[in-house]
């Protein structure tokens, strides 16, 4: 049983797993009424619903009904838990998974999590002691617990297999190098005015592919130039991408990294705890990326970064001998030690 969700970055890594996993065993998921439930259905995965309780930071009044709305979702996953039987829950961190960890427990089904970030979240503290393991993304997050793990990101292994000049071709684009631009599942307002004030500089050398988010597409009509909203076949983007312009969430920039695409990583300023910022440093600090902070983003400064970031040869030579990967295997191997005993 897999849970997480609220966004897509608690919910795209368990689809990966489920793509590994549903020839091997019987899959499903437990969630709320939100991203989750709708993924899930473009997969045909038996779903189960819950209320979830977000914690809405600096806002005390927002926050006084949660224990009791906490309680009640424990109580509809004890239920959902109870029908289904999981021999595994298998969280992806986030608030979805608080009430259905501490439900599984109870019930002595065994819990595994995984951390993206560097730096672990709230509902993954507070729930590792009722783990078998907390797998995480990055090595020195597993130390940060007793019963941590690093095995790596999750990631579709289907990214890993698109032939370029296919991709390329599929995408309408030349045979110049391409410059990926995007700003995360919704898109980012920033990123996308600073890249389109240069996209006739860009265009005159490079083709441009811009994801820019659901309700965000702008009249730019220039040679080169592919728009898109929103897509689910990254594979087929990443495939086409020579270099990237990024924020930093785990999940895109781990697949970047493994991918050997050289990126400017723009985190995003103030996101929750200072997780974006703490991965690109992570990397930066590596070699493994460039890094532009958000407060120092403008067309001249975007374009000056990516400049640098095609001509660094270093960057490239370094990623060349990264050692970031996928991390299914590592952790299918520990999904499967529970299941096997």
């Amino acid at each position: 049983m897999f849970c997480g969700g609220g966004s897509a970055g608690h919910v795209v890594p368990n689809i990966a797993l489920y793509e590994d996993l549903k020839d091997k065993s019987e899959v499903a998921y437990l969630g709320t009424p939100a991203i989750e439930k709708s993924i899930c259905a473009q997969y045909g995965i038996p779903f189960y619903e819950f209320e979830g309780v977000k914690l809405v930071r600096g806002k005390l009044l927002c926050n006084l009904k949660i224990p009791f709305k906490l309680l009640k979702s424990y109580k509809k996953c004890l239920e959902i838990l109870k029908e289904s039987e999981p021999d595994l829950l298998f969280c992806k961190g986030g608030y979805v998974c608080l009430p259905a960890a501490y439900a599984a427990a109870k019930l002595n089904i065994p819990v595994l999590t995984h951390e993206s970030d560097i730096s672990a979240g709230l509902t993954n503290k507070l729930i590792a002691k009722k783990c078998e393991r907390v797998l995480t993304s990055f090595p020195q997050t597993a130390e940060k617990f007793k019963n941590g793990v690093y095995t790596g990101s999750p990631m579709r292994k289907s990214l890993f297999s698109v032939d370029k000049l296919a991709a390329k071709e599929k995408m309408g684009l030349d045979l110049r190098p391409t410059v990926l631009g995007f700003g995360g599942g919704s898109g980012s307002e920033k990123i996308n005015r600073a890249l389109r004030e240069i996209l006739l500089g860009l265009c005159a050398k490079y083709n441009v592919v811009h994801i820019c988010g659901k309700g965000n597409h702008a009249d730019c009509r220039i040679d080169g130039y592919k728009q898109i909203e929103f897509t689910k076949d990254m594979g087929l983007i990443y495939g086409c991408a020579d270099y990237a312009v990024s924020r930093c969430g785990s999940n895109s920039a781990n697949e970047l990294i493994a991918l050997k695409i050289p990126t400017l990583f723009i985190p995003l300023a103030g996101a929750s705890r200072g997780d974006q910022t703490e991965n690109a440093e992570y990397f930066r600090k590596k070699g493994l990326c460039r890094v532009l902070a958000e407060k120092e983003l403008s067309p001249q400064t975007l374009k000056t970064a990516i400049d640098d970031l095609i001509a660094d040869d270093k960057l490239k030579a370094a990623l060349a001998q990264s050692c970031v990967k996928c991390g299914n295997n590592n952790i299918e191997n520990e999904i499967q030690r529970i299941i096997n005993r």
